[in-house]
């Protein structure tokens, strides 16, 4: 079993954490602070090839793999959660969507500028009625004089305010409940589809999340995404992918707070030595440390598996995403506590992942989810 990377996946992280500690590092508390979301970093991204990692070149994409992907996501959450969760809608639930399951005119259409970082996509599934039942869709699309009409709103749509591409879920045959479900790809300035709301949130506040609202909306007949009736099941496999993406943001902030909370304890005195010195201090790093191993190695089995473009890796992907997560939380609360009251102010790194970290848990389906694809997936 060869667990190493290439000199080209290293090489590729290098980069990574290079420019998340130049271009983003020195914004971060600002951008926190006032929500403000970085678009003057998207050409930076997209030249670096980011916002296209797992798609081929010939589509405008980078031509890495989820190794690589994971590793982006990774080394941008370990700077800053919020521009790795930008990063990820972007591949990996919008643009993947309409490569996964798109006609070559649409991924020709709507993939390479995506890819290129020419556009910025977002994925819209959650409503405020359903959440964790996605299959509980109201947003309708009525099929009407070769234009699909949809009406409806979405929540909790990452990149929503600022996407130029959205795919949207929506039912068009109510009879058939899930099954009835079809996704769409609407555009920047079609009338009828309008950012709402921006929601103020815990954390992850320089990544935009927001309502979309449709009123009759026409979306032309050729934007339908996949087959009609097949945007749940459709769904599902692009979270295999999202899942993983989740995953390494998870895995980064963890890195990010562990690292923060070891050189702490190797500066901060208490009773004339070092608390890095003190053995409740060192089983704390001891376990996040160890946690992290583990995590990381879930994450990246699950992205190796998605590489390998064999069966479903659906298990795999909820595993890494459920502990990952979990993980991040337990890591970036032990490190608060490390810090002591210094974690408790915004001067020091480790509140912002406190706060960050949460959504892992809570995003692309709640642990108690994921508990139940895993479930699933042994019993069958």
């Amino acid at each position: 079993m060869d667990f190493s990377f290439t000199d080209e996946q290293h090489h590729l992280r290098r980069s990574v954490r290079e420019f998340a500690e130049s271009e983003i590092l020195p914004h971060v508390m600002e951008w926190d602070e006032i929500s403000h979301f970085p678009a003057e970093l998207l050409p930076k991204l997209a030249e670096m090839g980011l916002l296209g990692v797992i798609f081929p070149e010939e589509y405008g994409g980078a031509g890495m793999g989820y190794i690589e992907y994971a590793s982006v996501i990774e080394e941008l959450a370990r700077v800053d959660g919020s521009v790795g969760l930008i990063v990820a809608a972007h591949n990996s639930l919008c643009t993947n969507h309409i490569y996964k399951f798109g006609s070559e005119d649409q991924r020709k259409k709507y993939v390479v500028p995506l890819a290129q970082g020419k556009k910025l996509g977002c994925w819209s599934l959650t409503e405020p009625g359903a959440g964790s039942d996605a299959g509980g869709t109201r947003t309708v699309a009525v099929h009407k004089d070769a234009a699909w009409i949809l009406n409806g709103a979405k929540t909790f749509t990452t990149n929503g305010h600022y996407a130029d591409v959205c795919v949207a879920m929506a039912v068009t045959d109510k009879a058939k409940g899930a099954k009835g479900i079809s996704a769409f790809i609407v555009e920047k300035g079609n009338p009828g589809f309008r950012p709402g709301k921006k929601e103020n949130k815990l954390g992850m506040r320089a990544s935009d999340t927001s309502e979309v609202v449709f009123s009759d909306c026409h979306v032309p007949e050729a934007n339908l995404l996949g087959a009609e009736g097949r945007g749940f099941v459709n769904t599902l496999q692009v979270l295999d992918g999202g899942r993983i993406s989740i995953a390494a943001l998870a895995l980064g902030m963890a890195q990010g707070a562990y690292e923060a909370a070891v050189k702490y304890a190797k500066q901060r005195k208490q009773f004339g030595k070092t608390i890095s010195e003190f053995q409740a201090i060192q089983f704390k790093l001891a376990d996040m440390a160890t946690e992290i191993d583990a995590a990381r190695w879930l994450v990246y089995r699950a992205a190796w598996l998605a590489d390998q473009k064999g069966p479903r890796f659906t298990k795999e992907s909820s595993m890494a995403k459920l502990y990952a997560s979990e993980v991040g939380v337990r890591v970036a609360n032990e490190a608060v506590q490390i810090f002591g009251g210094y974690g408790f102010v915004k001067d020091y790194p480790v509140e912002k992942f406190y706060r960050d970290s949460k959504l892992c848990t809570i995003g692309e389906g709640t642990s108690e989810i994921q508990r139940m694809v895993i479930a699933r997936q042994i019993l069958e």
